[in-house]
């Protein structure tokens, strides 16, 4: 009863226009004065600042930076060229374009919010002027950003490690089969709709095209690889990896590309700060009502509850997939992370699911949870800058929709897709 009353209660002022992190710190200090009188609230503060201050976290500011950074060279244009002379010559190859360059970048920034904004600045008026309409433009645009939070470094796989308490690096490592079998599906999907659009091909694909581009943007693919490699190969932590893209990307706009001046570096430098600020705020909020919920016992009883209906780790899975699907509607990936996954983790252990299994499935909901109104931050990014509807652009996402959809149901109940990596680096 109580966390409904809590989940209610932040819903509602949500509906009202309270931010997230504001209505999830206001919950958590009610509930804790109304159980535990005001003589608890000065702890408050710092049972906040205790929350946002674990050092895994400081992944997360870095990674935001290095993708604004990089946002802010030519990257992006280098990554779409390259991809363009890739696979331009199939029907429909701005989409397949978008896909691929979304998959490049995903290995930069982390979040797809950023992949709309880098990308979907040039594809989308790219899309329009070659007769795709604004709906299929921002459709395309926001799914294949989805798949930033599939493929490392993914921020949302972060918080999930925190909160989880449990690796983060083997995390990144589960995403990296979901990530390609996602980019196909979008592909797929996207040629389908390229067939009934009747869309035009781009260009011949020509082998020269292809090592021209690829050497203007060979930068952008060496450093990732590095870096990803790096912490795969545990030589440096995540949060050390993060520190080593932000140098990455002011040593490729800054020495390599030389396109990146000092006006567009404090642009950048504060859209980054913007975004953690969010972000952070919502992680510190959020260990608040965790404080409370853990010292209630009340994911213990979730737990109980669920199990003694069945223990069947399979309709356990399914029970939370419709949760998450549904919480994914109407709250940010970060939020749903943050509020849920310190309630189910006990649950998830009893019926012997595997963290990081569990970890991708999380992740796989909440990118369908990006294209799904009434939030759907990514696909209200993507609307914005086709100045379409969204729920027209709805209509038109359905197909790729479904398509992230078939991966979420592999990656549930065929568990070796996520983890046969994870298991060959790192052992059962």
């Amino acid at each position: 009863m109580t966390i409904t009353l809590m989940l209610i209660g932040m819903l509602a002022l949500a509906l009202i226009n309270v931010p997230i992190a504001v209505a999830l710190g206001f919950v958590g200090m009610v509930a804790i004065f109304l159980t535990h009188g005001s003589n608890m609230l000065p702890n408050v503060a710092l049972v906040m600042f205790d929350g946002a201050s674990s050092f895994p976290l400081l992944a997360i500011p870095l990674f935001i930076l290095a993708g604004s950074i990089m946002n802010a060279s030519s990257i992006s244009r280098r990554l779409i060229a390259f991809a363009s002379a890739l696979v331009g010559f199939i029907r429909g190859g701005l989409s397949m374009v978008s896909i691929g360059a979304s998959m490049f970048f995903a290995e930069i920034s982390g979040s797809a919010v950023a992949d709309v904004a880098a990308l979907g600045t040039i594809l989308i008026p790219a899309m329009r002027a070659r007769g795709y309409s604004k709906e299929l433009a921002a459709a395309t645009v926001s799914s294949a950003a989805s798949l930033a939070i599939i493929i490392p470094p993914s921020i949302p796989m972060i918080l999930y490690a925190v909160m989880a308490q449990t690796s983060v690096v083997k995390l990144f490592v589960a995403g990296i089969i979901p990530g390609i079998i996602g980019g196909f599906g979008l592909a797929v999907a996207a040629y389908w709709q390229a067939r009934r659009y009747n869309l035009p091909i781009e260009e011949r694909f020509e082998l020269s095209r292809v090592w021209q581009t690829f050497k203007g943007a060979i930068w952008a693919f060496i450093l990732p690889i590095a870096i990803l490699g790096s912490i795969f190969g545990g030589i440096v932590t995540a949060t050390e990896g993060a520190g080593m893209a932000v140098v990455a990307a002011l040593f490729l706009g800054l020495v390599i590309y030389r396109d990146l001046d000092f006006r567009e570096l404090r642009k950048a430098c504060i859209d980054g700060g913007v975004q953690t600020a969010v972000v952070m705020l919502l992680v510190a909020s959020s260990a608040l009502v965790g404080t409370f919920l853990t010292e209630a016992q009340l994911p213990q009883k979730l737990a109980q509850g669920i199990t003694g209906i069945t223990s069947d780790k399979y309709m356990v899975l399914l029970i939370l997939n419709v949760v998450f699907l549904i919480l994914g509607m109407f709250l940010h990936s970060a939020a749903a992370i943050i509020l849920v996954i310190p309630i189910v983790m006990p649950m998830v252990t009893a019926v012997g699911i595997d963290p990081i299994h569990f970890g991708l499935v999380v992740t796989l909901n909440l990118a369908i949870g990006q294209q799904t109104p009434p939030v759907a931050s990514v696909l209200m990014a993507a609307c914005a800058i086709a100045k379409a509807d969204i729920w027209e652009t709805t209509k038109v996402n359905l197909p790729l929709i479904f398509a992230l959809f078939v991966v979420l149901m592999l990656c549930t109940y065929v568990p070796w897709i996520p983890l046969v990596l994870v298991e060959l680096f790192y052992g059962k």
